[in-house]
């Protein structure tokens, strides 16, 4: 595989990891805007223009969006996050460049007002579907409590008031502001000619006007508490924890992953010997993510109501032996394997690999073959998780109880 890179003349960042022995080919635009970067007026417009870039273009209708996506067999897809909106796709080599040219024209979509008005509709729907799904929105109360007025702490779709009063001139408004070609970034990964990618590229995007765009990055202070809420349509009881982590730009990210996976991985963890195993709760884990300026320990634990007083003392208690001791060699080389094993597996699917290689692009600025990961994760040491712990304790947590219980006469850790 060989990484390149180039720069069109009006600031377009094209990157790609070019691999001719991959069946397939990945391509998507990165775009360095997210919930983070709205103000309480336009809260929720990032996900919501995402939704409007499918409407159609000057050149397209939104059934040709579909259609021709469909026509070339692709994958294709978008989401938004708190920094980052991305549009992707995956085809076939021989269909790349009407790929490029499709996710190019949605770049500069219409954005029309009746368009805008009909899909505000499905938004508000949207945000009132997850409100009534578990964990009914507990994930997004405990961002708010743990971020408090950072701007990290905003919902990724809004609310149904600032949805209805969100005007289309406002989205238009903040498209021109965020969607310079200095802003985005042409990610491809798979089965590439970059050169001849470059200069469909330059065909599609070379004429987008340049404009500044500015990003606020100043490090959020953490916040702890406890909030309990009664859902009593809920047959479940869900516990949310946040606690500060490593940061993007923090070498001790890889050593967070491979204590979240001894800690509370999906098999094999501790949290899953003390809780999952013996029945005691359906779900039970601890990640950690990152974000430019702050990273976080997530901790999501799903369990009959019954159950929950003890455990959440035994989350606790876990998480307080941790610190206290350590983690064993033999923890750390399993988690070690199991986190190689999924880098490699992921890399051998070129849409993954657009995704990790985007991702180090956009957060840090640099390219990390797969080699450069596993590497990585081969030289943490037991002493490099005993710093995280030192530095970011992950039993100091922002905790939200939501489910029937209503009269919780226990305490939440914090």
């Amino acid at each position: 595989m060989e990484f390149r890179k180039q720069t069109l003349d009006n600031g377009l960042q094209i990157i790609a990891e070019c691999n001719p022995d991959a069946y397939t080919s990945a391509l998507g635009f990165f775009v360095r805007t997210g919930s983070r970067d709205e103000t309480p007026e336009v809260h929720g417009v990032s996900h919501f223009l995402e939704h409007m870039v499918f409407k159609g273009t000057p050149r397209r209708t939104a059934e040709d969006v579909n259609r021709e996506f469909d026509e070339l067999g692709a994958f294709y897809n978008a989401f938004t996050s708190e920094e980052n909106t991305v549009y992707y796709a995956a085809v076939l080599p021989d269909y790349l460049d009407q790929a490029l040219d499709l996710l190019s024209d949605l770049m500069r979509p219409s954005l029309r007002e009746e368009d805008f008005e009909t899909e505000k509709k499905v938004i508000i729907e949207e945000i009132r579907m997850y409100e009534d799904q578990p964990p009914f929105g507990a994930d997004e109360v405990c961002k708010q409590m743990h971020f408090g007025p950072h701007p990290l702490g905003r919902s990724i779709l809004g609310t149904v008031q600032s949805i209805e009063a969100l005007r289309v001139e406002q989205m238009r408004e903040y498209f021109r502001r965020r969607y310079s070609p200095g802003n985005l970034i042409l990610v491809g990964a798979g089965n590439i000619d970059f050169d001849h990618f470059v200069g469909q590229a330059n065909r599609h995007c070379g004429d987008w006007e340049p404009f500044d765009v500015s990003r606020s990055i100043a490090p959020p202070t953490p916040q702890r508490g406890t909030r309990v809420l009664h859902k009593q349509v809920a047959t479940q009881e869900y516990l949310i924890q946040l606690a500060a982590g490593p940061e993007a730009s923090q070498p001790l990210r890889f050593a967070a992953k491979i204590l979240s996976t001894i800690v509370g991985d999906d098999s094999g963890s501790r949290m899953y010997w003390e809780l999952i195993d013996p029945g005691l709760a359906e779900h039970a884990t601890h990640s950690h993510h990152e974000y430019l300026d702050a990273g976080v320990f997530m901790t999501y634990m799903s369990c009959d109501p019954n159950n929950a007083k003890d455990n959440v003392a035994r989350i606790d208690a876990i998480y307080r032996q941790v610190e206290a001791e350590g983690v064993s060699d033999t923890e750390l080389e399993q988690a070690r394997r199991k986190v190689s094993a999924r880098v490699v597996l992921g890399s051998e699917r070129p849409r993954s690999r657009l995704f990790n290689v985007g991702a180090n692009w956009v957060q840090r600025g640099e390219y990390r073959s797969v080699s450069d990961d596993l590497a990585a994760i081969d030289a943490i040491t037991t002493e490099d998780i005993r710093d995280v712990l030192r530095r970011w304790p992950i039993s100091q947590t922002t905790s939200v109880l939501v489910g029937p219980l209503e009269n919780v006469d226990w305490d939440l850790p914090d």
